[in-house]
């Protein structure tokens, strides 16, 4: 998705790209063209500049748009850090248009420097943004040879020609015709004779590159079968077809990076080995500071999604810290980066005590006050206060947990006769709580993100039975495959329970 590594074009030719991109959009409806209507947030002509763009051995793309919209272009240009890229304004039709991209390597009046003439030119609308570096190398090679060659794919409905009355006259046979595609490439000095030798007819009704040069250069394209991606955005409905391609072009790998805290690297396994099934994965068991070469490496392999498994007290510091990596890369320029916080919430074990009631009349117990450091001193005979009391200090003896743990803590009393059966679930977070000004200060984060383009959302992996734990972390998966491949904006800042 990044610009290539430089190289050599197809049969050592110097190659630039037009693209026309000057139209009104009626077909598509609503008061944007459609070459600047938004898909996953960043405009149409932007994926198909930076489908041309990245091909190292493209030297120069030019797009041409209508007068009006010469500054937006050049807006978008800025914004997502095109390069290479110099905008031209159009004419009042596709040829002409195209033809005025042209002049740029050929007369002064068109670009405020002449740019170096290509051998051969790509032509390819702004509206095709999936075109692949393959298919592009087919067609300059074929142009080499040829003097012109272009992209075509099988018809899918039949073609009719209809009588001077509305009734059908004949139907072609499908077999023998193609649908001409995008892209197309000439030899520079074929199709600019071509231009410079068309009527103002064919500039003014034309469609067809590859006829214009058959007609005044006698030059019989050379036709290379294409690939189903090379549709033409068209109506609204290819809009929605585009937003989703996008999608799961984005969903085919994650990042799970885990904090080295036990239970949490216990949830870090399991959860990448839960997504593999749907997804790449590249996991990382310690903290952000300490991996960030592996996980450089990773965010420049073009990955779009992050998943977190945070202790709570540092989550927003580990996710700051991933922010400003990704910033940095520039990746969030090109497509929405989906960043997912999880914070767990998971039972060590049961553990089950027996006590004789007569022997329990009195105690005098150090119990740890709420929120401060010190102990208080308490005389107590009810069981209960009892019973809370020894489940802290055994909280603190086994598991060094901190000082309010005993006050999330679960305790089932049954009395028999003479005994008292003490049932404690004990849970390594069980301090973990989320409260209305964390859930602020989460929504808060998410929308200072999006502007970003990273998209931040919550998940809470809770599970009270460690015999739950894989089939709570594949829920978890699920969740996290749905945000992924969703990617909804209106779902950031939001805690999803697994």
């Amino acid at each position: 998705m990044e610009l290539g590594s430089p190289g050599a074009a197809p049969g050592g030719v110097s190659v630039s790209a037009v693209l026309p991109a000057g139209g009104s959009g009626e077909r598509l409806g609503g008061a944007t063209p459609k070459q600047f209507c938004a898909v996953q947030g960043r405009p149409l002509v932007s994926y198909a500049v930076r489908a041309m763009e990245r091909i190292s051995w493209i030297s120069d793309v030019i797009v041409v748009v209508s007068p009006e919209n010469t500054e937006t272009m050049k807006t978008i240009i800025e914004k997502y850090g095109h390069k290479k890229v110099t905008v031209v304004k159009g004419g009042i039709t596709r040829h002409r248009s195209i033809f005025n991209g042209l002049k740029v390597f050929a007369e002064n009046e068109f670009s405020s420097h002449l740019l170096q003439k290509p051998e051969v030119v790509i032509i390819h609308d702004a509206v095709r943004p999936f075109v692949e570096e393959d298919i592009v190398a087919k067609v300059v090679m074929a142009a080499k040879e040829h003097g012109a060659a272009g992209a075509i794919r099988p018809l899918v409905s039949t073609v009719i020609a209809s009588a001077a009355d509305g009734c059908l006259d004949h139907s072609l046979e499908r077999a023998r015709y193609r649908a001409s595609e995008m892209p197309q490439a000439f030899l520079f000095d074929t199709i600019y004779e071509a231009y410079q030798q068309c009527t103002d007819y064919d500039l003014d009704y034309g469609t067809e590159c590859l006829h214009l040069v058959l007609k005044y250069c006698k030059t019989n394209a050379k036709l290379v079968e294409g690939t189903a991606d090379l549709w033409k955005v068209t109506y609204k409905r290819d809009l929605y077809a585009a937003d989703s391609i996008i999608k799961d072009n984005l969903s085919q790998q994650v990042c799970v990076i885990t904090n080295v805290k036990e239970t949490l690297a216990q949830v870090g396994f399991l959860l990448p080995e839960s997504l593999k099934s749907q997804i790449k994965v590249e996991a990382i068991s310690q903290s952000l500071s300490k991996n960030d070469s592996h996980l450089q490496n990773i965010i420049s392999g073009q990955c779009y999604n992050f998943v977190c498994v945070n202790d709570k007290r540092c989550a927003i510091q580990e996710i700051q810290e991933l922010v400003d990596m990704l910033e940095k890369s520039n990746i969030p320029l090109l497509y929405p980066v989906v960043l997912i916080s999880v914070y767990c919430l998971i039972a060590l074990g049961h553990l089950v005590l027996h006590f004789h009631l007569m022997e329990v009349p009195h105690y005098v117990l150090e119990i740890p006050e709420w929120k401060k450091s010190r102990s208080r001193r308490f005389k107590v005979c009810p069981l209960s206060w009892f019973l809370t009391g020894l489940f802290c200090g055994i909280c603190k003896l086994k598991h060094q947990l901190d000082y309010c743990i005993w006050t999330k803590g679960k305790i089932n009393i049954t009395e028999e006769i003479g005994s008292t059966e003490v049932h404690l679930d004990i849970s390594e977070n069980n301090s973990f709580s989320i409260g209305m000004e964390d859930l602020t200060m989460i929504k808060k984060f998410a929308r200072e993100t999006k502007k970003k383009n990273i998209l931040v959302y919550g998940l809470l992996i809770q599970c009270k039975d460690p015999l739950l734990l894989q089939e709570t972390v594949n829920s978890a998966a699920a969740l996290i495959m749905a945000l992924i491949k969703d990617r909804n904006p209106e779902l950031i800042g939001q805690l999803l329970v697994a």
